[in-house]
């Protein structure tokens, strides 16, 4: 093991693990937003989203999926997916080097929602021509 993957929380959380397959692991986020916050993490120890090997993907958005699946049906009308990419900030209570997709419940009006997402509306403008062209040629 290497010492990044010695200090990382999410590393050896096997008591923690309420779902796994091969290659990844989900288990409920400590902190977390609300109840029904789950993580899915790759078993190895990455940190750059695009080291994950297809095998990787593949277990991990199964887990997503069946997540996902059990909380709309039990806890909530929809659900959000988020993954995050920030070498920038220092690995801490919040933040760790180690990739994992967030999964959480969500409703209409929701505790999320009441706290932050009712004032996002004025952060999103429309799309112009030249970003689109700029960004396309981004990808080429």
């Amino acid at each position: 093991m290497n010492q990044s993957a010695s200090k990382c929380p999410f590393c050896n959380i096997n008591e923690r693990v309420l779902k796994s397959n091969t290659h990844a692991q989900a288990f409920l986020s400590n902190p977390r937003k609300v109840p029904g916050h789950f993580l899915v993490t790759p078993k190895r120890h990455i940190e750059k989203p695009w080291e994950l090997t297809n095998a990787e993907l593949q277990d991990i958005f199964e887990l997503i999926f069946f997540i996902e699946q059990k909380l709309v049906s039990k806890l909530g009308q929809g659900a959000d997916i988020r993954q995050n990419y920030r070498p920038f900030l220092k690995a801490g209570r919040l933040k760790q080097d180690h990739v994992h997709f967030h999964v959480y419940p969500r409703y209409n009006q929701d505790f999320l929602y009441q706290v932050s997402e009712q004032f996002e509306a004025d952060l999103f403008t429309d799309l112009d021509e030249g970003e689109q062209a700029e960004f396309a040629k981004l990808l080429m």
